[in-house]
This record gives structure tokens, sequence and C-alpha cells, in this order.
């Protein structure tokens, strides 16, 4: 039996979250604790230990806008109440060659763009467990 997982989704649109998190609890991938903002993710990082986290991270609007990393320099700095090293995955609206290279820096172990089937969410979410068989 593997063991419970306690993972975080930091993604502001709800349907989204919520089909993710329900569908993982119905495949026994682990628990999705669900953030809508970066402060709220930044509070749950605190206040509890994850075994992984996907983190939606927006451009912003206009030209030259830049990616908000911090969240993921929390995590990787011992910042937060969970290991530094815990696989990070990251959903992207486009990415650049130099913001690859940062999340490499980062240890970020996926990127996903957006748009994509929330199938591709539960399967990140799985990769955190290497003893979760794949149901879906």
């Amino acid at each position: 039996m593997p063991e419970h997982l306690n993972m975080l989704l930091v993604e502001e649109q709800t349907l989204l979250r919520k089909t993710v998190s329900l569908t993982a609890r119905s495949l026994g991938l682990g628990t999705i604790h669900e953030a809508a903002t970066m402060q709220a993710a930044e509070r749950m990082l605190r206040e509890r230990s994850f075994n992984g986290a996907v983190i939606s991270l927006d451009c912003g609007t206009g030209e030259g806008c830049g990616y908000n990393l911090s969240l993921l320099d929390k995590v990787r700095n011992g910042g937060s109440a969970s290991m530094p090293t815990i696989p990070i995955a990251v959903m992207v609206d486009h990415a650049t060659t130099d913001l690859l290279k940062e999340l490499r820096e980062r240890r970020v172990t996926r990127v996903i763009l957006k748009p994509f089937r929330a199938k591709v969410l539960l399967d990140a979410f799985a990769t955190f467990n290497p003893n979760t068989p794949r149901q879906y």
C-alpha cells in the first residue's frame, strides 16, 4: 500500500482545482490541498508539509512580463514546512529558454504548458509517488 501523499495545487481556476482534487482522491493518488492564490499557497506551505506541488505561474499582461518564482524559491531555500527537495511541477502559458533555465535551476521536475487536460495534472501528481499505479 503506497503511503498517503499530501500535495499542493496552486491554481486560480476553481473548476480545475476541484476536478483534479476530487479525481486524485478517488484514484487513491493522495490528498490535493488547493490554493487559489500565491498568498494562500505561502500560508499553506508554512503550516503543512507537502510531498509535492503543482504550481500555476502566470506571466501577467504586458510585454516583457515576468513570472513570479518566489514561491519556488521559498520551498527550495527551506522557507516552508516541506522538504526543500519535494518534486514541483509548474503550469505556464508559454515557456521561453530563459524561463526553462530558471526553472531548471530551481529543480522543477515538470513543466506543463497551458492549455492542458486535467489528466496531465493527475499524471504529474502520480509521479510524486512512484508506487502509485496509473489507473486513469
